[in-house]
């Protein structure tokens, strides 16, 4: 994000364990979700309460949302994917 003159508005440390009840929050107040997990993305259209479909998706196997985890206007991206981050991002 640095290279490209991109700055967060907020950072949350890897200590700071988010789980169940914060994907859903994200989730809730997006219209989109991407999840990358290794070369598989899922992209997730979402209206009102996100289904556990969604939810999951976002969950680690410990059960915590998983990193690097954005949120750019009403889309949320979990996982790294750089075709996705440079869409999303419009790099």
């Amino acid at each position: 994000m640095d290279a490209n003159g991109l700055e967060p508005k907020e950072i949350v440390p890897a200590s700071r364990k988010l789980g169940r009840d914060e994907a859903h929050e994200l989730a809730a107040n997006a219209s989109r979700v991407i999840v990358a997990k290794g070369k598989k993305v899922s992209s997730f259209t979402v209206k009102g309460d996100p289904s556990s479909d969604v939810v999951d998706a976002m969950l680690g196997p410990t059960g915590n949302l998983r990193a690097p985890t954005m949120r750019v206007g009403k889309t949320v991206v979990v996982g790294f994917n750089e075709e996705q981050y440079n869409s999303v991002l419009k790099l």
